[in-house]
């Protein structure tokens, strides 16, 4: 589901718990509404409001954590590619074709998107990017080593080239976790609660409805900035692919 359409649902949730509230007020008994009852549900709203605040931002760190994570993911990624191009150049000419692999590897990657859903497919009769990291590995073991020097280049290029395609599949096992939805649910059904007390306590007049809107709208922000940071690859704060730009850049030279 969309980091927008998440953010959006949210919104109309927390607008509809106000309006529900609005219109119990109405219909109420003046007595359910007195200074006693409204002391009660102030204290017992507070609990909720404290319990949704620490789910807040324990989502707001996750997502943070993960972004975070995903950002020094891309870095290594790219780092890790321009090591491997370096050690097949200085192996010799014999690496041409890996290294014309490794650069079509990354540019396929940077087309397409870095994202599990699109890592693996195949379009036309091109592969999907694990076999084209495997390409690279195949043609790296078919060398032949000329001498220790070769021989010491060749391990180090396995090594690497392995290393990236274990951050290939981390990527496509790890792709699918975003957020716990369970635990957002229950955060909006505490938040909705919280705002038909709102609701229930305040006054209908333009002021009062307008700053519960203010707050409703930024509510459902902070959600859809946890959910968009939660899926670092896509969205609109995605990780920048500019390490993988300034890799392709250097790829193939002397």
């Amino acid at each position: 589901m969309g980091s927008l359409l998440v953010g959006g649902l949210v919104f109309v949730f927390l607008s509809m718990a106000t309006s529900i509230g609005l219109i119990v007020r109405g219909r109420l008994p003046d007595h359910h509404l007195n200074a006693e009852s409204k002391d009660v549900i102030r204290l017992a709203t507070a609990v909720v409001g404290t319990l949704s605040a620490l789910a807040l931002g324990l989502l707001i760190a996750t997502a943070k954590s993960s972004y975070d994570n995903a950002e020094v993911e891309m870095r290594t990624a790219a780092a890790r590619v321009l090591l491997l191009d370096r050690v097949m150049a200085q192996y010799g000419p014999e690496t041409d074709k890996a290294r014309q692999l490794l650069r079509e590897l990354i540019e396929k990657r940077l087309s397409r998107g870095w994202t599990a859903e699109t890592t693996d497919e195949t379009s036309s009769n091109a592969p999907g990017e694990y076999q084209d990291i495997e390409a690279v590995q195949a043609d790296l073991r078919s060398l032949a080593p000329r001498d220790a020097v070769q021989h010491s280049l060749q391990a180090r290029a396995l090594e690497v080239s392995g290393m990236l395609a274990e951050t290939h599949w981390l990527l496509v096992e790890s792709g699918k976790e975003g957020l716990p939805w369970a635990f957002l649910t229950v955060l909006v059904c505490w938040l909705s609660l919280l705002f038909a007390t709102f609701g229930l306590q305040a006054p209908a007049n333009p002021t009062v409805l307008s700053i519960l809107l203010v707050c409703a709208l930024s509510v459902a922000g902070a959600i859809f900035l946890v959910s968009d940071m939660a899926n670092p690859y896509v969205g609109l704060i995605r990780v920048s692919d500019a390490p993988l730009q300034f890799a392709i850049e250097r790829l193939g030279k002397p």
